[in-house]
């Protein structure tokens, strides 16, 4: 049996939700009283094994951000226990850690070093980066000249080459033209090929799915379903469709 490499135990989160961020700041100091809390994650519990590629499909709300925050050691668990057992790299906010002034060619180091990487180690994927990123003389002209679609591009060719043990996929695949998605997809589909574990959240359910055998269904902060791909997701849209005939039924008033 393959070696857990994620591992979720009895997980619950719950946010506190503020009107306005004046209330968030007074909430420093004094506690309030009657404050509205949303359960992010709830009791969530499951096990992912090194070298799976997993899909997690579910409505917004769901759970699907907090789940890849606390994959990503960037949000943590009111209640139970997380393990990540490997180097994690997440294709979420592809620009997150970028300076502006700096040239791509210099955020590649800095976003190396905010990933505990040495100079020798980015030195020696430098050049996959910038061939990957397509950029040109761009890679040498401050990030602040760069597009958004450009700073995407050097972003998620950062995180796609820096050979993860765990690679987090959100969204992400909305970079660029046309061709280039299809080069990030085939990028995602070797690194799964090498045997790196791969998470891809989607809203979508059918976006992707041929990346993976298995997805979790998740719904208010909880799992509903957890099997193969096919089955989850005919389960999770039948659950969609009925939730939009209720609703409809409800405006009506039928």
């Amino acid at each position: 049996m393959a070696e857990p490499i994620i591992t979720f135990k009895n997980v619950s989160k719950t946010y506190t939700l503020y009107k306005n961020d004046r209330e968030r700041f007074k909430a420093l100091f004094i506690k309030p009283k009657h404050a509205k809390t949303n359960k992010a994650l709830n009791n969530v519990s499951l096990s992912i094994e090194r070298g799976e590629a997993v899909g997690i499909v579910g409505d917004n709300g769901a759970g699907k951000s907090t789940l890849l925050k606390m994959i990503t050691g960037v949000a943590f668990p009111d209640e139970g226990e997380i393990t990540v057992d490997g180097k994690v790299a997440a294709l979420l906010e592809l620009t997150a850690g970028f300076s502006m002034e700096m040239t791509g060619r210099e955020n590649i180091y800095l976003k190396g070093y905010i990933l505990g990487l040495s100079d020798s180690y980015i030195k020696e994927i430098e050049d996959k980066i910038i061939d990957f990123a397509e950029l040109g003389d761009y890679i040498d002209q401050p990030v602040r000249t760069y597009s958004s679609g450009m700073k995407m591009r050097l972003g998620f060719a950062i995180n796609v080459n820096i050979e993860p043990d765990v690679l987090v996929v959100d969204e992400a695949l909305s970079v660029g033209d046309a061709t280039f998605k299809k080069k990030c997809k085939n990028k995602i589909k070797e690194i799964i090929s090498t045997g790196t574990t791969v998470l891809y959240v989607r809203q979508n359910a059918s976006s992707g799915k041929d990346l993976f055998l298995r997805v979790i269904y998740l719904k208010k902060g909880t799992v509903m379903f957890d099997g193969p791909t096919d089955e989850t997701l005919k389960i999770y849209e039948d659950a969609k469709a009925k939730a939009k005939k209720n609703n409809t039924a409800s405006q009506t008033g039928k």
